[in-house]
């Protein structure tokens, strides 16, 4: 709808913005919690993973031990490498995770700013692109009619003053 008067003018402006917000608010929403949901899931998981496996590995060697298979010496470097090679394998899970999350997330973003864009694009709303290329036009144009301007000064400069009758 276009504004009878100037002082309608930034209400309805207001209005188009919050309209535009609440859309991309709510078309981000389903997009970002999944991500977030995942993401957190992932490092909890793993993070739970290594602490339970360290408290079974323990368990498992003291029963070894108990049993007097493996001596008591053996048994706790048994443990100290059986945790050094958990903790190295939920290290690299950490990071495969952390690089997922951030494809995904980059995807996410990418998905939303095609979006808030299809919005903008929606409501006629310029997008900076095309504010930038409208204002190089008109530096072009500035230009233009600077240079014109100067040459009809240089030849009325030129042309010497008719004299009236």
């Amino acid at each position: 709808m276009i504004p009878t008067t100037i002082k309608e003018t930034p209400a309805k402006v207001k209005e188009s913005a919050n309209k535009a917000v609440t859309k991309v608010e709510e078309t981000a929403q389903p997009v970002v919690n999944p991500v977030v949901k995942a993401a957190r899931s992932l490092l909890l998981a793993s993070v739970g993973a290594a602490a339970l496996s360290k408290e079974e590995i323990e368990t498992l060697v003291n029963r070894l031990v108990e049993k007097g298979e493996i001596t008591e010496k053996d048994g706790r470097k048994l443990v100290e490498e059986l945790v050094q090679r958990t903790k190295k394998v939920s290290a690299t899970r950490v990071k495969k995770t952390t690089e997922h999350v951030s494809k995904t997330t980059s995807k996410t973003e990418d998905i939303l700013t095609k979006r808030i864009e299809a919005v903008l694009n929606t409501m006629n709303i310029p997008s900076k692109q095309d504010i930038d290329q409208l204002t190089r036009k008109i530096d072009a144009l500035a230009r233009k009619v600077s240079a014109l301007d100067k040459k009809l000064s240089a030849e009325a400069s030129k042309k010497p003053a008719k004299k009236a009758a």
